[in-house]
Order: C-alpha cells, then sequence, then structure tokens
C-alpha cells in the first residue's frame, strides 16, 4: 500500500475477481493481463494513481473488455492485442519484458513469455491453469487450452502468486514453487472466504426463517434484512480467513524444526482414515527423510494442507463431545451472527446447526493460533482428551484475554514488519500453549459429570489473573524481569510501539500465574504473600533460569521435544511444592495468623522467608546447590542435565519443609501419578512408536 509493486494477470477488469483484486492497492504497476479475447501490455506504466482511475473506470462499465482501455494511457511500446491474430509485432519494450528475440511472436508465444516474465505478482483471476511441477505432463492437468501457454514452476520469476481463481497452479506446481521461494498458497486458502460467506449465508437463513415460517416476518422483510447484514458479514469472513492465513505463515517460519511433528500428524489423520497423503501431495515417509537431511519443511501449500485437515478433523471430534452444549459457547454463537440479529436469542438457542457452528468456530480458533499440531502435542502432553483440551484452550483464552492482545498485535498490520508481529504471534502461541496445557492437567475441564463447566473455572481465576497483573512486575524473579525488559527493547528496536510488546511481555510474567492463585486458594493465603513467596523461591533456587533453559533447547526430535517440555512441567511443579511447604512452616510458626504476611508482602519479605526456609533445611540446600553449580558450569544445557536438575530439585523439595526423608513418598507417587497420567489408553502403541 505504500510502494509501487509490479503485476502481471490473468482475466479482465469486468471480473469480479480480477478487477476486485486490480483496485486494491493504488501502487498496482499492472504491466499485463490477458483473458480469452484480449492481450494487455503496458511495459512501463504511468503515474500509479491515474492508471488505477482508468482500471476502476473500466470496472464500472458494463462488460468492458481491454479494448475499452484508453490506450492513449498505456506506455511506448505497448498496447492491446486481439488473441485470434496470427502473429504480434513486438516493440523493443515488450521484447524486453517477454525475453523474445524475435520481431514478431504468435499471442500464445507472447502469453508464455508474460507467464515467465520478471514481476513481483502473478495475480490468477481468469479461468485455466498455468503452472506445473516440471515432472507433471500436460495431459494430467487436464486443461488442454492452455497446454501452450503453461509453465513449468522453476521457470517462474514472479516473487508472489495471488489467486482469485481456482486451478490456475496444480497443487505439484504450488509446491514446487514453494521449494524456489515463490510465496503461494494452496488455491482453497485463497479462496476461503468464498465458502465461509456461503456457510454464513445459510446459517443466518435457518435463523431468520424460524420468523418467516411464524408469520412474524415476511419474505420481503427479510431479504430486507439479509442485504443489510453484508458488511458485516463480510467483515466477519475476512477476519476469518486473515487469521489462517497467518496460521499458515507462523507454521511455515518454523517448518523445518517441526518437520517431526507435521510427519506424526499425517500418519495420525491417515490412521483415522481422514487424509490420504499421496492423494493431497504430501511427502511419503523417504520424502520426510530427505527432507530432514536436508533441514528443510514443509512449504506453504502442504501446510495449508494440514491446517484443513487438522480443522476437519477437530471439528469432527468437538461435535460428537458435550463442549458445544456449554453455556459458555452462547457468547461464542451470538458473536458468530452479526449484531443485526442479537434480537433472535430463541432462534440462536433453537438453530439446528447451533452445535456445528460452535463446533467449526472453536476448531478455527484453535488451529488458527495453536497450529495444525496444537491438539495432538496437548493430548501427548497431558493425556487430555479432546474435550478436555478444547475446553481448556476457551478456558484460557478468556481468563488472560489473549484475543485483546492478539487484536493489538493485528493492528501492527503495515506499521510495524511482518517479521516484528511473527515474534509477538509466537510469544502469545507459546504462552497459550502453556496455559492450556496446565489447565487440561488438572482434570476439571474433561468429560464426565465431576467436571466443571467453562464459567466456573473461568470465574474461579480470572479474578486472580487481574489481580495478579497489577503487581506480576514486582513479585516476578530479577531474571523474568530482566529477560522482559530485553524483549520489550528489542521489539522496540524491531518497529513494535512499547505498548503493544509490553502487553505481550506481560504474559511472561503471568505464564505461573494459574499455579499460584490455585497455591493461594488450597492453603487459604492472600494472593499477594502467596506470590511473592512463590517467585521468590523460584529466583533464589534458579527454577526460573532452568525453565528458560530448557525452553530454549533445540532438538527436532518429537520424544526429545515432549520430554523437555515435561520436565519443565515438573519444574513448575516442584516449585509450587516447595512454596507450599514453606507456607506451611509460616502457618505453624505463628498460629496460622497470617496478617503480618500480608501486611509485609513485599520482595524483602519473602527473601526473609526464603532465608528461613534455609536454615530449616541448611543441608538439602547445600547439596542442591553443589548440583547446581556443576551443572552450570559443565557447559550448555541439554535435554540429559535438565532432566538431572529436575530430579535434584525433586529430592530436594522431597526433604526439605520437615524432617529429612518426610514427603519423599508424597514426592515419588506424585511422579508415579503424572507419568501414569501422561500416558494413552492404548499404551502398547506407544511404546511401539
Amino acid at each position: 500500500q505504500t510502494e509501487p509493486f509490479t503485476v502481471i494477470g490473468v482475466g479482465d477488469m469486468s471480473g469480479d475477481v480480477f478487477g476486485n483484486g486490480m483496485l486494491l492497492s493504488k501502487q498496482i504497476r499492472l504491466i499485463a493481463a490477458f483473458d480469452h479475447r484480449h492481450i494487455f501490455i503496458d511495459p512501463n506504466p504511468g503515474d500509479p494513481e491515474t492508471m488505477w482511475n482508468e482500471r476502476k473506470r473500466m470496472f464500472d462499465l458494463p462488460r468492458s473488455s481491454w479494448e475499452d482501455y484508453d490506450v492513449s494511457l498505456i506506455s511506448k511500446g505497448g498496447g492491446v492485442f486481439s488473441r485470434a491474430l496470427k502473429s504480434i509485432s513486438l516493440s523493443d519494450e515488450i521484447r524486453e519484458l517477454t525475453g523474445i528475440d524475435a520481431k514478431s511472436a504468435s499471442p500464445s508465444e507472447v502469453l508464455r513469455a508474460l507467464i515467465r516474465a520478471d514481476v513481483e505478482l502473478l495475480w490468477f483471476g481468469g479461468i485455466g491453469t498455468y503452472i506445473k511441477a516440471a515432472h507433471e505432463q500436460n495431459v494430467e492437468v487436464g486443461d488442454k487450452a492452455n497446454d501452450a501457454i503453461r509453465a513449468d514452476a522453476r521457470e517462474i520469476q514472479a516473487r508472489v502468486i495471488g489467486e482469485g481463481a481456482n486451478l490456475a497452479v496444480t497443487q505439484a506446481g504450488r509446491i514446487a514453487l514453494g521449494r524456489t521461494g515463490v510465496r503461494v498458497n494452496a488455491d482453497f486458502v485463497d479462496n476461503a472466504a468464498g465458502v465461509d460467506s456461503s456457510d454464513h449465508e445459510v446459517n443466518i437463513k435457518i435463523l431468520v426463517n424460524q420468523r418467516v415460517a411464524s408469520e412474524e416476518m415476511t419474505k420481503k422483510q427479510r431479504n430486507a434484512l439479509l442485504a443489510s447484514m453484508t458488511e458485516d458479514v463480510a467483515s466477519h469472513v475476512l477476519a476469518n480467513n486473515y487469521d489462517q492465513t497467518l496460521a499458515i505463515s507462523l507454521a511455515e517460519e518454523s517448518a523445518a524444526s517441526d518437520l517431526d511433528a507435521h510427519e506424526r500428524l499425517i500418519e495420525r489423520l491417515e490412521a483415522r482414515g481422514l487424509l490420504d497423503r499421496e492423494v493431497e501431495g504430501l511427502p511419503s515417509a523417504e520424502q520426510f527423510r530427505e527432507l530432514k537431511a536436508q533441514g528443510l519443511g514443509l512449504t506453504r501449500p502442504e501446510i495449508a494442507v494440514l491446517v484443513s485437515y487438522s480443522k476437519i478433523a477437530l471439528f469432527k471430534s468437538i461435535v460428537e463431545t458435550q463442549t458445544p452444549d456449554d453455556p459458555y459457547f452462547e457468547g461464542m454463537l451470538t458473536e458468530y451472527f452479526p449484531p443485526a440479529l442479537s434480537g433472535y436469542d430463541d432462534e440462536r438457542r433453537a438453530h439446528r446447526l447451533r452445535r456445528e457452528i460452535i463446533a467449526t468456530v472453536l476448531a478455527n480458533d484453535m488451529v488458527n493460533l495453536g497450529g495444525a499440531t496444537f491438539v495432538h502435542r496437548a493430548r501427548e502432553s497431558t493425556g487430555g482428551d479432546i474435550e478436555a483440551v478444547a475446553r481448556a484452550f476457551e478456558a484460557a483464552c478468556a481468563i488472560l484475554d489473549i484475543r485483546t492482545v492478539l487484536a493489538r498485535i493485528h493492528a501492527l498490520d503495515n506499521v510495524a514488519p511482518a517479521e516484528t508481529q511473527a515474534k509477538l504471534y509466537r510469544e502469545v502461541i507459546k504462552f497459550i500453549r502453556r496455559q492450556t496445557h496446565w489447565l487440561v492437567r488438572q482434570g476439571w475441564l474433561g468429560a464426565g459429570d465431576n467436571s466443571a463447566t467453562l464459567n466456573e473455572v473461568i470465574g474461579a481465576l480470572k479474578p486472580g489473573v487481574d489481580e495478579l497483573r497489577c503487581f506480576a512486575h514486582d513479585v516476578s524473579s530479577h531474571f523474568e524481569r530482566e529477560r522482559v525488559t530485553d524483549f520489550i527493547a528489542a521489539m522496540s528496536e524491531a518497529g513494535a510501539p512499547e505498548g503493544v510488546s509490553s502487553s505481550v511481555a506481560e504474559l511472561r510474567l503471568l505464564m505461573a500465574s494459574f499455579d499460584v492463585i490455585v497455591l493461594a486458594g488450597e492453603r487459604d493465603w492472600p494472593l499477594k504473600p502467596a506470590a511473592y513467596l512463590y517467585h521468590a523461591l523460584g529466583e533464589h533456587l534458579g527454577f526460573d533460569r532452568m525453565r528458560a533453559s530448557g525452553a530454549e533447547l533445540d532438538s527436532e526430535l518429537h520424544w526429545d521435544r515432549l520430554a523437555a517440555r515435561r520436565l519443565i512441567e515438573d519444574l513448575y511443579a516442584e516449585q509450587y511444592r516447595l512454596a507450599s511447604q514453606a507456607m506451611a512452616i509460616i502457618e505453624r510458626e505463628t498460629g496460622g495468623d497470617l496478617s503480618e504476611a500480608e501486611r509485609r508482602a513485599d520482595a524483602d519479605w519473602a527473601a526473609e522467608v526464603y532465608m528461613a526456609f534455609v536454615d530449616r533445611n541448611r543441608d538439602e540446600v547445600e547439596r542442591l546447590e553443589e548440583t547446581m553449580t556443576e551443572l552450570m558450569q559443565s557447559g550448555p544445557w541439554t535435554l540429559s542435565k535438565l532432566a538431572i536438575a529436575v530430579t535434584a530439585m525433586r529430592e530436594f523439595s522431597g526433604a526439605a519443609g520437615g524432617e529429612p526423608g518426610e514427603g519423599r513418598d508424597e514426592a515419588e507417587e506424585g511422579l508415579i501419578s503424572r507419568l501414569l497420567s501422561g500416558l494413552p489408553k492404548r499404551l502398547g502403541q506407544t511404546i511401539d512408536e
């Protein structure tokens, strides 16, 4: 929107797809375009706004063609040529653009050269398949009319492929383009808004037709109401598609490191009979090994397929659960429909696709934010079922106002560099994954009569999170505060406004917020002293540094990454346990009077409590410090070192807080319980894997 860019396209200005696309920016320099009748060539377009005005004039003409273009505006050497001509005389300017040496060429030869020209954007808005992979034969493409001009992906010099048409590029061609660095989606991604619009139309009509059937509304009134909601539906649809392409972009950035996870997802979808990798052009097991050896990941078109199938599988799973029946989702259902339908409460509740709408929106949100592998990773890490993961995800987003933070990052479009936005998004995603996993592990939101409703869980945790926000910076360790300061500075230098980067950085300080809230509740403590004590133990015993080191362990192996995540969760669990033990000591020494703890709650008070805790457990602390010093001085952190550190912490917490050895059996029992709860029911299959 700020810099001129060159475009070659397929279509004409009378077409909704091509014409609308060529009006979306006044920076477009349309060098060439063609439809089934004419070839338009403007080798060196003049003022972009003047050219835009002419395209707009043609767009507004009924049934215009390129012959209607004001040729006086076309730059030297250009023109409008009929595709019925036997040959076209080529000016020096056209020869330079196309790379054709001859002074004349057939229309097919000109078009063949234009498809391959050095241009920033190829915009496909007309019928036909124009690019294939080198290994594909024209007969396989199934578009005989364009065999003479079709290009192989390796011949394309365009930087970006945009498609409002269908099948302009074969899927194999898209993958090949992706391998050469061309920005390209799958065609169903670029056309998803049309499908989404149709879904909204059908669902709105089902809702409104209930009143037509009861004669509370005439068909004429219904049609007027439908027309009035056009812009609202368009905004909703565009937001959905924005989120989907964002998810693909973020997945593309980490595609190489996520290759193992992507292969496992494909295998699971195949096992459920939901995906045929050969039909979808996804890599075979052997090809995955080759990609791994080359340090490559899946391309955007391949990731798009995984995103699509992940949503389909998740939708089916959610519909089969009781999740859509949770009263909380009445709000999601209300937001789905335009504001003009806000008074249709009874009709919404009676909507025959109510559960399907909720499942669709929830599945979209989970995959768009967490990625295609989000649910599978969550289940592997926690042992939870689909229902628990889906409800935990929604609860975490609501408790922590995640969508407000995301909206602030969205608002940086064309303000901050895309790379900076991506880093901010990744921070949010990392945070929401941890909080979702935490909620699943608690077992509050799974299936069954004993599970809590979303409103109950949100009501139990959100007030505490909101309170913690007020002093999260003060209670956090120096290590975490320094990391937050460094993050904000780095993001500001990278172009993000400080307010936005601060709102994202704040999430880091709230990473253990759920632990602290539950800890305070279980021991019946005020939140502030509980938070200070919890974080003081984290700082003095090195929990924060170890977790940060574990999170930075770089491994592309699925099991190593899963092990690292579980060890990090064990560190949270041991910090929680030690804090509870320290609180028990204070309760015993004060006879349960916590007034001084509440009055003095600050960093100095927490340090005093920690020192008293150390004095009580001097031998255990010295052994732990000796182990940790040896680990930290022996080079970079590894998975095995992290495992030893976690074991040392577990042994320390098992011995601390009472007589030597007190609590150790409980610690071992807790570890076994955690391990068992993390194992799937089909244990034998998992062991085989």
